[in-house]
């Protein structure tokens, strides 16, 4: 029994809720009371180690209704296909045949819809389910009567061929089609998943321990508080806590997106699923298990995309009047017929009545988005716009706030080298044949930044003998045996280097938020180089179409203030929030959802995951993290804002066209239901038969389709 009480005490590993209604808690595995849809297990690590049952039920119905459904269609359609079904199946065998074909779909292959559909009716919530029962159980059980009691039908509901007309293919086909469309959005749900899967995995397996002055490897989750933890170079933090002996640099991007490692000495906090990039330390264990920050961020994450409910919703609410409206109109048209109808009174009551039930099918109305959101995800792809699902899609358009992450997003992501200043003029060539030399070999950002501005300029490098590295300060060698440096102030001022003949330029450069490095070659300074993070080219054009467009644009970074500050200026962004971690970013959204803005979040990396998942629109940079990809609605190939321009545009495009499709399936039931009711018997001799209704309802499915496939040309959609 589904609890209504979230705050109620049930085992998070072992609870599941509605992705829909989060307040619907159960115990197990179970159907939402209110919607109809399946619970999902609330534990993000628990969810990856279970299959997805719902799906692999599905897809198993899925196939069976389609090798049933497909010989039904022929039977019905082939003689407008080119096959002469009417000479190899008679009439009346054709409809024995149809009704062994479709039984098994609607009695096993549709169980859980009518479950559901149920259920919606005993919990006194009308949804899709409702109308999916009754439309395909009505069609199915008066294609029975016809087979089964032709005599209750008049003589003017026959065939030319003598027989009451059946409509089983409608039922079987129906159903086929919402079995497809529930795979496609559980398949899209899962997929949801590889963002937990993907933090997850930045957390060790193993761990080395130290006990009694020996070292020994255990399972990560066996790490207790206060344990002392050894790290070596390469390897990742297991579990949050503080260094105690030993001294490394740390690649934080989890934390703050930065690429640059940060110093680590003796007392400097570290972080669970950071990575070591040099040296070795000793550290001592702080917070494990669900206590990290890693774990924090996951159950974000996993929150976050649980409370995005799917596009079924809004199908629910149009469900939640119009399923008791066609009822009534058949049960009054019903009673209306037996009352003051033509004679046979009770065919003519049956046949207005299920007429009714069968033109307000929801084959048109389910239709109506998914189909234009198919079309729309091909064209966005041809455009470099990925669209993962369609609320991502329905509310890019209506985004009036977008929160920006700097590294990755307005920047590349990446050190680029930008400057070099030699103490002695024309001495440039020298300075970064030293610095190349040196950083040879290097995995530091800083040292592929040289290497790759070496390559460029065709400098030929020397050997380097007696190398070494000094965390936090820079690196030495002999070079041509002379003693040389490459390296920051602090290494500077250790090695007694005066370095004020270029202090002027060390400003400057700073200034522009840009890494200066010294070189020095037998306790002489030669100068420097500068490598910057840059601003991409397309970058303050985005900025400035989005504002004008009347859209808040803040930047959101773990960056520091200066270098943040330096970056907004340079694109036009106005509104700047600084050396920001990724629960801060997470509340940030939080804040602005709050006071009514409907939010946007364009980021890169894995400390953009939750946040990501929070917005009501989540924007990946592509080639950024895998987990941060996983985590938006929307990812852009090319990784640049003018992508949010050409999302907005297809979008805005899209809703228009799911509208006109809504339009179209409302509009075939406002005109088909009266005429299916009868009410125009009396004046003009009008009564609908099942036969037509079921093509009306044919009808608003081809139209709303052929309507779609207009996004494919629309002159509108121009991603350029």
């Amino acid at each position: 029994m589904a609890e209504e009480n979230p705050n109620q005490a049930i085992d998070a590993v072992f609870a599941y809720g509605c992705p829909m209604h989060p307040q619907v808690i159960n115990e197990g595995p179970g159907d939402c009371p209110i919607c109809g849809m399946a619970l999902e297990p609330l534990d993000a690590a628990a969810a990856m180690d279970q299959p997805n049952r719902e799906l692999l039920d599905f897809e198993r119905r899925f196939r069976v209704s389609v090798v049933l459904t497909l010989p039904v269609v022929v039977l019905v359609m082939g003689n407008h296909l080119g096959i002469d079904v009417d000479a190899l199946v008679p009439a009346g065998v054709s409809a024995w045949l149809q009704l062994f074909l479709t039984t098994p779909v609607v009695v096993w292959c549709a169980r859980p819809f009518f479950v559901r559909g149920l259920a919606s009716v005993a919990n006194r919530s009308p949804n899709m389910w409702t109308l999916i029962s009754i439309g395909t159980a009505a069609a199915f059980v008066y294609s029975l009567a016809a087979l089964w009691a032709p005599g209750w039908f008049p003589d003017s509901m026959r065939g030319a061929d003598g027989f009451v007309p059946v409509y089983f293919e409608a039922a079987a086909v129906i159903i086929s089609l919402v079995l497809v469309g529930q795979i496609l959005e559980l398949r899209a749900r899962e997929k949801t998943s590889g963002a937990i899967r993907a933090l997850l995995d930045l957390k060790p397996q193993k761990a080395i321990r130290i006990r009694d002055g020996q070292d020994e490897e255990i399972e990560a989750e066996d790490i207790s508080v206060a344990d002392k933890l050894r790290i070596r170079p390469g390897g990742r933090i297991p579990v949050d806590g503080v260094v105690v002996s030993g001294a490394s640099e740390l690649d934080e991007s989890l934390l703050s997106g930065e690429s640059l490692p940060v110093e680590k000495h003796p007392g400097d906090e570290v972080t669970g699923g950071t990575i070591n990039v040099t040296g070795s330390f000793v550290m001592e264990a702080q917070r494990v298990g669900s206590d990290t920050v890693l774990a924090r961020i996951v159950e974000m994450v996993a929150a976050a995309q649980r409370s995005r409910a799917p596009i079924q919703k809004y199908a629910d609410a149009v469900a939640a009047w119009i399923v008791p409206l066609v009822i009534l109109v058949s049960g009054v048209s019903f009673v209306a017929w037996m009352l003051w109808g033509a004679e046979p009174r009770l065919a003519h009551a049956v046949i207005a009545a299920v007429s009714v039930l069968i033109i307000a099918c929801p084959c048109a109305i389910g239709l109506a988005t998914p189909i234009s959101v198919m079309i729309a995800m091909g064209r966005g792809a041809q455009a470099g716009v990925l669209l993962r699902d369609a609320e991502a899609l329905e509310l890019m358009h209506k985004v009036d706030a977008l929160i920006v992450d700097k590294t990755g997003t307005l920047t590349e992501g990446r050190p680029s080298f930008t400057d070099v200043v030699a103490v002695t003029p024309g001495g440039e060539e020298e300075v970064l044949r030293i610095a190349a030399s040196l950083e040879r070999g290097s995995e530091h950002p800083i040292a592929a930044a040289i290497m790759a501005a070496m390559a460029d300029r065709g400098i030929e490098l020397m050997a380097t003998e007696s190398f070494r590295a000094t965390v936090g300060e820079g690196v030495s060698g002999q070079i041509a045996g002379h003693e040389v440096s490459l390296g920051n102030h602090k290494l500077m001022q250790r090695l007694s280097i005066p370095v004020h003949a270029i202090e002027a330029e060390v400003q400057a450069l700073t200034a522009q938020a840009k890494t200066v490095m010294y070189i020095a070659k037998d306790s002489r300074l030669l100068g420097l180089i500068a490598v910057s993070d840059r601003v991409k080219a397309t970058a303050a054009e985005a900025i400035g179409q989005l504002q004008a467009q009347g859209m808040r644009v803040i930047m959101a970074t773990g960056d520091n203030h200066a270098t943040a500050m330096h970056v907004a200026t340079a694109v036009g962004i106005d509104e700047v929030h600084a050396e920001m971690s990724p629960v801060d970013k997470f509340e940030l959204v939080a804040q602005l959802k709050a006071a009514g803005a409907i939010v946007a979040m364009a980021g890169d990396g894995i400390n953009d995951a939750p946040a990501l998942a929070a917005a009501d629109v989540g924007i990946a940079m592509g080639g950024g993290a895998d987990v941060a990809v996983e985590s938006a609605g929307i990812t852009l190939v090319k990784g640049e804002l003018t992508g949010i321009i050409r999302a907005r545009k297809l979008a805005a495009a899209t809703l228009h066209n799911i509208r006109q499709n809504l339009f179209l399936s409302f509009a075939y039931n406002a005109a088909g239901i009266p005429v299916a009711a009868g009410l125009f018997y009396v004046w003009l001799g009008w009564l609908l038969s099942p036969m037509l209704a079921a093509a009306a309802m044919s009808l608003s499915s081809v139209s709303v389709i052929a309507n779609a496939l207009r996004l494919r040309m629309d002159k509108v959609v121009d991603l350029s």
